[in-house]
């Protein structure tokens, strides 16, 4: 039995734009936007960028069809396995091999040439399709962030992905795969303008035409923070329970074959697949955070890592929900933690936030880097200064191993919890959404009382085991700073439209 209670929250994620704590723009007097067609002469301003309609349709790279048939030519390839090899022999597989690819090579050419994709007001459009039509409209007011990934054949042919994650996504939006590295470039800078999380790029000599974006700039590198050493990348995948017990399997193995003197196709087999399951996460850590570059521009945090696929990715302060610094068992004798950002809408489970493939703050660092860098996903935060107090005496008795503690700063509500692996989480007040205290069976016979600050994002922040009396105070505190800190941050409301039936327009 529990007993919830909610004092006022913002909106739902899922069901407002504004779910990150930030309102969505107005689009009075913008045309195409929230479905409405964009057509007309003159150019209509967006956020102070001037958006001429119509934008005619871009399609992707031209190198695109090549790189699709190279993926689906190695699945075949695969498929034919090596028993159908032998089958077929050499001429009659490379005959099917030669038929498979230039079948591949006319699919994705037709699917290239169907393809199409522009910006409509305060819209991103795909188009695609040849025999059922299918039209994309991915509002830009919902954007969370944006980022470019570049697989290891992509880079080879001077190509990139352009991915979207918006609030409420159950998977990556709009993958436009493959456009040039200056396209993705420009086209991720001015989503993230129109979205609103970005100063508009100044106009360059020589400018467009209208209906044509601009030609790419030079890349801003932005203002670098810090990179993380490859050597504790790889050293902190080294101090992992996977890479420990490890050898332990493998050298169990090798005595049971050289006792038993029995070795059969199965045993191996059961126990290679049982070897690479163990030890690929932690290879793909490494690859995934290879050469972890942090920087910071006009429009939020910039995060570049990667050894065969890089990754950019732009993520703007206003749609962080909470930051999560963990300090593994294995990794406190080395001082060491990793953090994350939570942003609502990226790593829609906790595994795929543990694969880390979006909202990686730091992988390895100590503690006087994570205070120095803390401050640009939360600015006035100190790591050094949070003040933190436990539960009263009587709740050992529910926490016999943990030691929880909660605290309330200026800015953020900070929760710490843990024993062997520590983890610290610090929530913004603007991005809270509703506060509950829940009061199990347990917890009402010992008088005592669990806080939780809910957001948009996966991060649990709690102030677990507090006092009755405490936990509805703190309740009360968390609910009036939260409202207090989104009437801080909201933009002024603009001047409502007002119809004119007659004309058939606003006026």
């Amino acid at each position: 039995m529990t007993d919830p209670v909610r004092f006022g929250g913002g909106p739902d994620a899922h069901d407002s734009p504004g779910a990150a704590g930030t309102p969505p723009a107005p689009t009075h007097g913008v045309p195409g936007a929230h479905g409405v067609p964009g057509g007309g002469p003159g150019a209509h301003a967006t956020h102070g960028v001037p958006v001429a309609g119509p934008e005619p349709r871009r399609r992707l790279a031209p190198l695109t069809p090549l790189l699709r048939s190279a993926r689906l030519l190695a699945l075949l390839i695969a498929g034919i396995s090596w028993r159908g090899f032998s089958e077929l022999g050499l001429s009659k597989f490379l005959l099917v091999v030669a038929l498979g690819l230039v079948g591949l090579i006319a699919l994705s050419v037709v699917s290239w040439w169907v393809t199409g994709y522009h910006v409509v007001g305060r819209e991103l459009r795909i188009h695609e399709g040849l025999l059922w039509r299918r039209t994309r409209a991915i509002p830009l007011e919902r954007l969370q962030s944006v980022e470019v990934v570049r697989p290891l054949l992509a880079r080879l042919g001077g190509l990139a992905e352009l991915r979207l994650e918006v609030v409420g996504g159950a998977k990556t939006e709009a993958p436009l795969a493959y456009l040039s590295v200056a396209d993705a470039a420009t086209l991720r800078t001015r989503l993230l303008t129109l979205a609103g999380h970005a100063a508009p790029p100044a106009p360059a000599a020589g400018a467009a035409t209208a209906g044509t974006p601009a030609p790419a700039a030079a890349a801003d590198p932005g203002r670098f923070i810090h990179r993380v050493d490859n050597h504790d990348v790889w050293l902190s995948q080294l101090l992992t329970p996977q890479a420990w017990f490890t050898p332990l399997a493998l050298g169990f193995v090798l005595v049971q074959f050289l006792f038993e003197h029995t070795w059969g196709f199965i045993a191996l087999a059961s126990t290679l697949t049982a070897m690479v399951s163990v030890i690929q996460q932690p290879v793909r850590r490494v690859l995934t955070d290879w050469d972890f570059r942090l920087a910071a521009d006009h429009a939020g945090l910039r995060l570049r890592h990667g050894l065969l696929e890089t990754r950019s990715q732009t993520v703007p302060l206003n749609r962080v929900q909470a930051v999560g610094l963990t300090w593994p068992l294995l990794w406190r004798p080395k001082g060491w933690l990793r953090a994350r950002l939570d942003v609502a809408g990226i790593g829609h489970d906790r595994a795929s936030q543990e694969n880390l493939r979006s909202g990686r703050l730091l992988p390895v660092a100590t503690v006087d880097t994570a205070r120095r860098v803390l401050p640009e996903a939360l600015p006035g935060v100190d790591l050094a200064n949070l003040p933190v107090t436990p539960p009263p005496p009587r709740a050992r008795w529910l926490t016999p191993i943990a030691r929880p503690a909660a605290g309330l700063t200026d800015r953020v509500f900070v929760t710490w919890d843990g024993r062997l692996t520590r983890e610290l989480v610090l929530v913004p007040y603007a991005r809270i959404q509703s506060v509950r205290v829940v009061r199990g069976p347990v917890q009402r016979l010992l008088g005592l009382a669990t806080v939780h600050a809910d957001t948009a994002g996966s991060l649990a922040a709690a102030a677990r085991y507090r006092d009755l009396d405490e936990a509805w105070a703190i309740a009360a505190d968390l609910a009036n700073r939260a409202r207090a800190a989104r009437a801080a941050a909201a933009p002024p409301t603009p001047p409502a439209s007002t119809w004119d039936a007659s004309g058939g327009g606003a006026r």
